[in-house]
């Protein structure tokens, strides 16, 4: 059943001023044909009673009014006024007052609170006008009050229930301004304070770490300058020299970014900079084996999270592989990206001391979940193993 009466529900809301015309129409034809007229017929200036098919000459053009509700609620509830005083002079329908009615309540919910007051100044002169007609008309006080009453008593009910559902609506409108302005001003201030805290970082990254890591290449470049380095030691002091420039670099681009920009901050370098990591690997003393098969460009986030797993997994290796071997494997197909970094002998660096805070693979995982992938690491009968699987779909 609601399969086909939702439709019918539909046409009908998209159509209602229409339907209501045709209803209206049809309660016209009704009252005629039953002879429903005659209302207030001590106001009418016909001099003897008239067929209850007259009363269709303001009927029908009230009911067309009722498609003026929409467009032109105030237009039309003017046009059904007169239409309405000349139908109480003559016939005394009760379409036209109908029809009054409901466009005078259409007018009111759609008009501003000035032009509410307007109308209801408009409305008084009608009740007034109403009552003095029919004490004219009658030449009895008592019946102009009646009057009066009823025409205040109509009129009353529908500016009311207009006003009432104006205002409710009025009410709705603020409150969800209300709601927006709050939303803005949250984020207002969410952006506020993620700007003092990039701004925080960036003073911290430039004032401390970045200082250091300058002082790291500064002092490999002095002892570069050392004749009597063997070439071992001087290799060494280059690697570190060298890594701490790029280091330098990166921290100097972190903190452009933190200070200058809204987005946030991503990985610049996806696998296209893999190369580079090994060639890093293999200067710190770990042989690497990088086998590599991606033949189309993988989606930003797989780029970025694949880079990031080798890079790490490399790190491991140089920390607690040196002097071993490392072979990296990608792959892609049409599923996603197989990370996998296995490492095999070699010896942890004791002198001097790299401890690890224990977050990598941590930070690793959570990447890994948030593209729904999966990260699988452990030690290995040879060495250590560290395997990744990123679907695309997601990524996309």
């Amino acid at each position: 059943m609601p399969a086909t009466t939702i439709p019918w529900r539909r046409w009908i809301s998209a159509r209602r001023p229409a339907v209501d015309a045709i209803g209206y129409a049809l309660g016209a034809l009704l009252g005629a044909a039953v002879g429903f007229t005659g209302l207030w017929s001590s106001l009418s200036l016909l001099p003897d009673p008239v067929s209850p098919w007259w009363s269709l000459v303001a009927g029908l053009p009230a009911a067309a009014l009722v498609l003026l509700r929409d467009r032109a609620p105030l237009l039309g509830s003017a046009l059904a006024g007169v239409l309405l005083v000349a139908d109480v002079l003559t016939v005394s329908g009760v379409v036209p007052v109908l029809v009054a009615l409901d466009l005078l309540y259409a007018a009111v919910v759609r008009a501003t609170a000035r032009i509410r007051r307007r109308i209801l100044a408009v409305l008084l002169v009608v009740v007034a006008a109403s009552a003095l007609g029919m004490t004219l008309g009658t030449g009895e006080p008592r019946a102009g009050i009646l009057m009066a009453i009823q025409t205040a008593g109509l009129l009353g009910v529908s500016y009311w229930w207009g006003t009432s559902t104006a205002q409710s609506q009025e009410l709705v409108a603020l409150h969800r301004q209300r709601a927006e302005d709050a939303e803005r001003m949250a984020a207002r201030d969410r952006r506020e304070a993620v700007e003092r805290e990039r701004e925080a970082m960036a003073r911290e990254l430039h004032d401390l770490v970045a200082g250091h890591v300058s002082a790291v290449a500064i002092r490999a470049e002095a002892a570069l300058s050392d004749p009597a380095q063997s070439d071992r030691d001087a290799a060494a002091l280059r690697a570190v020299r060298d890594s701490s420039l790029q280091a330098h670099d990166a921290l100097r681009s972190m903190i452009t970014v933190l200070r200058t920009s809204d987005e946030p901050l991503v990985i610049s370098a996806g696998t296209a900079a893999i190369p580079a990591m090994v060639r890093e690997a293999e200067r710190s003393g770990v042989t690497v084996t990088l086998r590599a098969d991606l033949t189309d460009a993988l989606p930003a986030p797989l780029d970025h999270a694949a880079a990031r797993i080798v890079q790490e997994a490399l790190a491991n290796c140089v920390r607690h592989a040196a002097g071993g071997e490392a072979t990296v494997h990608l792959t892609a197909d049409a599923r996603g990206v197989d990370v996998r970094v296995v490492s095999r002998g070699g010896e942890p660096i004791t002198v001097p001391a790299l401890p690890g805070s224990g977050w990598g693979l941590e930070l690793l995982r959570e990447r890994v979940r948030a593209l729904e992938g999966t990260l699988d690491a452990g030690p290995t009968a040879s060495g250590w193993s560290v395997r990744a699987l990123l679907p695309r779909e997601v990524a996309v």
